[in-house]
């Protein structure tokens, strides 16, 4: 059973990665609003753009909380299944919505893989498969609330 064992501390691995992941994301995007133009003024200016990114860093924020935590549990050896699948799901799940929030700011550029964002849409997407899905991380979670 050395693999069940683990689940937890893989599972906690994979939400540090989301979380940076989407943190590179966002300080990605945020250097290239601030260089790109558009209608005679840079990305950054526009209101749209403060909001998209402001709601992006909070729920990075929320994320690495949960992270924190699970590391401090796991550090103490107090780590559970449930809270390592509320931690991979919800940090996974983020990342998939920050990045593509993110791409959305780069426009027809998004897709071009010559710049990093489109390879870290391409890299979000398989972080909500491996470790388990987040279908399996949500069957984990719904059975510790007796369902």
């Amino acid at each position: 059973d050395y693999l069940g064992h683990n689940l937890p501390q893989e599972r906690l691995t994979i939400a540090i990665g989301s979380v940076a992941a989407a943190r590179a994301a966002l300080d990605t995007t945020v250097a290239y609003v601030k260089d790109r133009r558009v209608f005679g003024k840079p990305v950054s200016h526009f209101q749209n753009t403060k909001f998209e990114l402001a709601s992006v860093a909070t729920e990075i924020e929320a994320a690495q909380a949960m992270v924190d935590r699970a590391l401090a549990e796991h550090v103490a050896g107090e780590l559970d299944p449930v809270d390592a699948a509320k931690v991979k799901l919800y940090c996974t799940e983020l990342q998939g919505r920050a990045v593509d929030r993110c791409l959305q700011l780069f426009g027809g550029y998004g897709y071009i893989l010559e710049y990093p964002i489109a390879r870290m849409y391409a890299d979000a997407r398989v972080s909500r498969i491996y470790g388990g899905t987040s279908e399996v991380m949500k069957s984990i979670i719904s059975k510790s609330l007796g369902l």
